[in-house]
C-alpha cells in the first residue's frame, strides 16, 4: 500500500505505508506526528522525515553511528516503559540535523535521538555522559580539505 505525500522540497510523492512513521508525542520544537522517511540518494549519510500532512515540515536526520562510531544511547527504565522500547540497540537510531550554510557547521543532536521501531518512533532524552544537543558532523571532511 502507497502514501502520497505532498512535499515543499521533493514534489508530490508516493512512499509505501512501512515507510511512515508515527510519533505519538511529536518532535521537540518541531510539530507534527505523521513522517515519511525519505531518501534521495541511495548512499548518501542524511535522509529527510517529511511530516505526511504538512508539506512544509521536513526534518534532516541521520544515522548517529556513521558519524560516531562510540555513540550510545541510554534510557532511564521510565522512559523504555513509557515508549515500549527496552533496549534502544533494538530499534533504529536517527539523530536530528542542524543544517547550516559552511559545512563545518552541520550538526546532530545526539542529546534527543529518535528511536523507532515497528513504524513508531519516539525522541527521547540521551542519558548517556557524552551526548551533546550540537555534535559538529562534517568538520574531519572539512579540515582534510583544506
Amino acid at each position: 500500500m502507497q502514501t502520497t505525500v505532498h512535499s515543499s522540497r521533493f514534489g508530490e510523492l508516493e512512499v509505501p505505508e512501512d515507510a511512515v512513521i508515527e510519533f505519538p508525542q511529536g518532535l521537540i520544537g518541531v510539530g507534527g506526528r505523521r513522517f515519511a522517511l525519505l531518501t534521495r540518494e541511495e548512499n548518501s549519510a542524511f535522509k529527510w522525515l517529511q511530516e505526511v500532512d504538512e508539506a512544509e515540515l521536513a526534518v534532516p536526520v541521520t544515522d548517529p553511528f556513521a558519524f560516531y562510531s562510540d555513540y550510545e544511547v541510554r534510557i532511564s527504565d521510565a522512559e523504555a516503559e513509557r515508549i515500549g522500547i527496552s533496549d534502544p540497540a533494538a530499534a533504529e537510531v536517527l539523530a536530528i540535523v542542524r543544517a547550516a550554510e559552511r559545512l563545518e557547521d552541520f550538526c546532530a543532536n545526539l542529546l534527543a535521538p529518535l528511536l523507532i521501531s515497528g513504524g513508531v518512533g519516539h525522541q527521547v532524552i540521551n542519558e548517556a555522559p557524552e551526548a551533546p544537543i550540537r555534535a559538529p558532523l562534517l568538520v574531519p571532511v572539512a579540515e582534510d580539505a583544506a
